[in-house]
């Protein structure tokens, strides 16, 4: 995912980060904004849908 991300916005991305955690977390940050959170919806996305939050926010 991180890959894809990478290569679909690079042009406006200075930095990605991948933090894992074992507590079944995945949640997704923009400039210290969450935008996406697997615990909240109970689904972990595609990456077009990670990548869709990401373009509206940079």
């Amino acid at each position: 995912m991180a890959t894809n991300i990478a290569n679909t916005i690079k042009q406006n991305m200075s930095e990605l980060s991948l933090h894992p955690h074992g507590d079944g977390r995945f949640e997704v940050y923009v400039d210290d904004d969450r935008i996406y959170s697997k615990l909240e919806t109970g689904e972990f996305p595609d990456d077009a849908t990670i990548v869709a939050k990401i373009k509206k926010r940079v």
